[in-house]
């Protein structure tokens, strides 16, 4: 059998463009319905959502079954928990918080085996097909799509040094701690905010490397993407349900 194909990764590569929304709810009806619609990209977020590893397998399963990538947000930028969910079958991986050339080289790492990472070896899981695949252990990293959030003024001051990292498939703007971490959280209008970004989108420009972000406004996903970012989640399955919700009850109340 044959190892399944990391199309996104192919596709930013390319910097075609892809579009995706975030998963937070934890549930495998949702991500089925986010399936069918047909995102490029649907995150299953495990640090900030409720997220256990059961859930974020099965919903690998689902997501997988359609053409859909799953990108797993893992909780930090530790090896143990990426190994896991490797071997579940998940093969892009969202690091947060990376913010200088180290972090990314341990990122890299941990979906990396010897010699040029740490990732334990298990011989038969999920991600090789319960030992049907053959010669996995030299093929994963072919498919396995590394992407880093860079999600604060020093972070976006490094993205030179992280970008050049072997193994870095894109960067990830965050604009909720990038706001924060100017003085300004939850202020991703202000001008400054705007300007890191921008300053951000220009060096992964010039270093030939992807870049994405998260949205939860249309007018600013469609900025983003006719600006020059790659990839651009253009809202959440929470922040959908709960401003639907709340637009539906007002014109009855």
């Amino acid at each position: 059998m044959k190892i399944r194909k990391n199309i996104f990764k192919k596709k930013i590569k390319n910097f075609d463009k892809q579009i995706g929304v975030w998963s937070c709810l934890a549930s495998n009806t949702v991500a089925e319905i986010l399936s069918i619609a047909g995102f490029d990209w649907i995150v299953i977020d495990m640090e900030h959502s409720p997220n256990d590893i059961q859930e974020v397998l099965t919903q690998l399963q689902i997501i997988q079954g359609y053409e859909s990538e799953p990108m797993v947000r893992v909780p930090w930028n530790e090896p143990i928990m990426v190994k896991r969910v490797l071997d579940m079958g998940a093969q892009t991986i969202l690091f947060p918080f990376v913010e200088n050339k180290k972090e990314a080289e341990e990122a890299v790492s941990a979906t990396r085996y010897p010699p040029k990472g740490i990732r334990g070896v298990m011989s038969s899981a999920r991600m090789n097909k319960y030992g049907n695949v053959a010669d996995y252990y030299n093929i994963a990293e072919k498919e396995i799509c590394v992407i880093v959030q860079c999600e604060t003024k020093n972070a976006i001051e490094n993205i030179s040094k992280i970008a050049a990292v072997d193994g870095i498939d894109g960067i990830f703007v965050g604009p909720s701690d990038l706001s924060a971490s100017l003085g300004k959280i939850g202020q991703f209008e202000d001008p400054d905010v705007q300007f890191l970004i921008n300053k951000a989108k220009k060096s992964c420009a010039k270093y030939n490397k992807p870049i994405g972000i998260l949205t939860g406004k249309k007018d600013f996903a469609k900025k983003y993407i006719s600006d020059g970012f790659t990839f651009v989640a253009i809202n959440s399955d929470t922040n959908l349900i709960a401003r639907s919700a709340e637009n539906l009850l007002k014109e009855f109340k």
